[in-house]
């Protein structure tokens, strides 16, 4: 991917951090987007420890002309990863306006405009690879996860309308749903609760970020060419019923 420019939205801990990484080592020019500068730093500097190229830009995706400011900082971008995004899990009767307004805006509105943003110089140059990062529990209803997987079936619709937008015009758009993903977030877990977690999977096991990254990384990449509109699972297997 040298001579690529790719930015990964989330890209200072977690599946962002990852997928920087490896695109860095696949030879793109890596944009490394986050709210902590100090994070970015230092995934910036460990890709360069690499002998990759990176930057930083700080941007607040929930402000809408902080995203077209995201945009324009970025540059020319042959590959978006849409990664940022919330999750919280809660039942219906919980749910507030203000936070499933944030999920919409976080895990949808950002990336559908970032797309609108970046996506028409894509278009002009004739290439470019966008890669959504949606959730399993957009397919498989999940307890709790009702502002969360809604937001993410959202993304993956979108995922499909710009596949058939984009096309022909040389610009690939796929999503990747993780199963159980090892975080910060997880790292916080008991043992117990983790072990629940990672036995919802038919493999026992949660993923590792660079587990989902490697899909991620393949989807952008030109051995994905002939590959757009499809969402690949990266679940650890489903469990079969009896």
């Amino acid at each position: 991917m040298s001579g690529q420019t790719a930015l990964v939205t989330g890209a200072t801990a977690g599946i962002g951090r990852a997928v920087a990484v490896q695109l860095a080592r696949e030879g793109a020019e890596v944009i490394v987007h986050g709210r902590d500068a100090a994070r970015g730093a230092k995934v910036v500097a460990e890709i360069q420890a690499n002998g990759g190229t990176a930057r930083f830009v700080e941007a607040d995706l929930t402000d809408a002309h902080d995203i077209e400011r995201l945009a324009q900082e970025a540059g020319k971008v042959d590959v978006l990863i849409n990664n940022a995004g919330i999750y919280k899990f809660l039942p219906t009767s919980e749910m507030t306006e203000e936070l499933f307004d944030l999920h919409l805006n976080l895990n949808t509105k950002a990336p559908y405009t970032l797309v609108r943003a970046l996506a028409p110089g894509m278009v002009e140059r004739g290439h470019g690879a966008i890669v959504n990062l949606s959730t399993l529990a957009a397919a498989v209803v999940t307890k709790g996860t009702g502002m969360y997987s809604s937001s993410k079936a959202a993304l993956e619709q979108l995922t499909a309308v710009w596949a058939a937008e984009f096309a022909k015009a040389g610009v690939r758009v796929n999503a990747v749903a993780p199963g159980p993903t090892r975080t910060p977030g997880t790292d916080a877990m008991d043992a117990a609760t983790l072990k629940t977690v990672a036995e919802t999977t038919a493999m026992g096991r949660i993923a590792e970020p660079e587990e989902v990254a490697e899909a991620v990384v393949f989807l952008a990449s030109p051995r994905a060419s002939y590959i757009t509109g499809v969402v690949l699972e990266v679940t650890g297997g489903r469990l079969s019923i009896g």
